[in-house]
């Protein structure tokens, strides 16, 4: 015989229960007891604990504390697991991570994340990556964005390592160099599964608290994933003119593996929401012909696939799609999760709010430099317009900025809890 719950737990386990419903029925599109609102940040928990942002990617504790605080403290129906885009730092020390500065590396020990834009794929190099995405990477891409691959740049072609020819292919493992980029893969390694581990049992205390989360997977646009890591953004905009079968034909190639990694964790996952940036498919970036050939067709190949295997896309669209509504409601009703950060989300209910749930949008600036009063207004504008009949999430337009003060982001969760009742 099971043992028998405590009181606590039972109380957990039914406020687990009501927030998952509550979110469920957003997703939905159908009208739950009241609006959802979601905690989702980069380092705020940091500022609001009063440690440095610096300290929570080292150090899982105070982490882990900053988050319990703001998730006690603010009740949302779901919070961010923090550690995957934040507990990073040892690993990215060991392995000598390039294209981004982080909190005391390249940047102040309380500042966020500074993305590097570079060009770490050449040109003629797509043909490499459509024949053998994993070789290409682990001998051209990897030795440029981080030290420690360097010297895979040697590391044998596999496929031609068959019978007897495995063996001479042994050699490059002799190197020095190769033995000493192991070692620091292993432990690289280690901090990750330590990470892991934190995260693992954090993510078990607040369930059992009744704080469900708020995405369990990432996944790319395939657009996204060679602008953002191999192109850049000035090179990519040239292959739409100059290379544009070779960056279809990759694209495609690169949604297989982005989804199958996205659909491997979030199936595992207690939460089925597969969280995807949007970064260059906005408004005054490409033309209408451009996304649809580019940007949405490649995305919206993915977004089937997840839906498909009983997972909820969620992008965040960082900027104005306002022009691509009525191309971005071709999705089956009731199944992904649309989040704006400028996009006119009025207008976005009234073209997608019966395809997709809206979440947003209460703007950067409001939380950053705004007042309680100003918050809560335009959260009751939110709540009612694009609030009626269900469907939406209140949050903010890219969740909680860095530099949000303490009493807008309360008045923005209180806002939930009083104006978002259904009657």
């Amino acid at each position: 015989m099971a043992p028998a719950m405590s009181a606590s737990e039972i109380s957990g386990a039914a406020l687990y229960a009501e927030r998952e419903a509550r979110l469920q029925a957003a997703i939905d599109l159908r009208q739950p007891d009241r609006v959802p609102v979601i905690y989702y940040s980069m380092f705020w928990q940091a500022r609001y604990a009063g440690v440095t942002c610096r300290d929570v990617m080292y150090d899982y504790a105070a982490l882990e504390a900053a988050t319990r605080k703001v998730i006690l403290d603010f009740k949302p129906d779901a919070y961010m697991l923090p550690h995957p885009i934040i507990a990073l730092g040892p690993s990215m020390d060991l392995i000598g991570y390039r294209p981004m500065r982080w909190p005391g590396q390249g940047v102040g020990e309380n500042f966020s994340y500074q993305y590097i834009d570079g060009e770490y794929m050449r040109a003629d190099e797509y043909d490499d990556f459509i024949f053998d995405p994993t070789g290409y990477l682990l001998t051209k891409y990897l030795p440029r964005i981080a030290e420690v691959f360097e010297p895979f740049t040697a590391f044998p072609d596999l496929p031609a390592a068959y019978y007897l020819q495995l063996f001479p292919s042994l050699r490059p493992f002799a190197a020095p160099a190769m033995a000493g980029a192991l070692e620091r893969l292993v432990k690289a390694g280690e901090a990750m599964r330590r990470m892991l581990q934190s995260a693992r049992a954090f993510s078990q205390e607040m369930a059992g608290l009744g704080f469900p989360m708020g995405q369990g997977a990432t996944a790319l646009a395939p657009y996204d994933y060679f602008a953002d890591n191999f192109r850049g953004s000035k090179a990519i905009m040239l292959d739409m003119f100059r290379r544009k079968d070779k960056l279809l034909a990759a694209m495609e190639k690169a949604a297989v593996a982005i989804t199958r990694a996205a659909v491997k964790v979030g199936t595992r996952s207690p939460s089925k929401l597969v969280f995807i940036p949007i970064h260059w498919g906005l408004d005054g970036f490409m033309s209408p012909d451009q996304f649809r050939t580019f940007f949405w067709t490649p995305l919206r190949a993915v977004m089937m696939s997840l839906i498909d295997n009983g997972l909820v896309p969620l992008l965040l669209w960082e900027g104005d799609v306002t022009s691509r509504l009525e191309t971005i409601a071709d999705i089956p009703r009731g199944k992904a999760i649309y989040w704006f950060e400028r996009t006119d989300i009025f207008r976005a209910k009234a073209v997608l709010g019966d395809i997709a749930c809206i979440r947003g949008n209460v703007p950067a600036s409001m939380l950053t430099v705004g007042t309680p009063d100003e918050v809560t207004a335009y959260c009751r504008k939110l709540i009612q317009v694009v609030g009626k009949g269900g469907g939406f999430i209140l949050d903010g337009a890219i969740g909680v900025p860095d530099e949000a003060r303490p009493e807008n982001v309360r008045a923005m969760f209180e806002a939930a809890r009083t104006a978002g009742v259904y009657c």
